[in-house]
C-alpha cells in the first residue's frame, strides 16, 4: 500500500512539472506575440504620432 502511494506521489510530481514547463512555453509564446504586435503598431503609428507632437510643439 505504501509503495502504491509513493508511486502515485511520484507520478503526480512528474505531471505537475510537465504542466509547469508547458505553461512557461505558452507564456513565452504569448509574450512574444504581444511584443510583435506592439512593435508593429509602434512602427506603423510612430511617425504619425511624432509628426502630431512636433506640430503641436511648433504651434506652441
Amino acid at each position: 500500500m505504501q509503495a502504491l502511494l509513493v508511486a502515485i506521489a511520484i507520478r503526480a510530481r512528474e505531471l505537475r512539472e510537465q504542466q509547469e514547463g508547458q505553461a512557461a512555453v505558452e507564456y513565452g509564446i504569448l509574450a512574444a506575440l504581444i511584443i510583435a504586435v506592439c512593435v508593429g503598431i509602434i512602427g506603423t503609428l510612430g511617425t504619425d504620432v511624432s509628426g502630431l507632437f512636433n506640430s503641436a510643439v511648433t504651434s506652441l
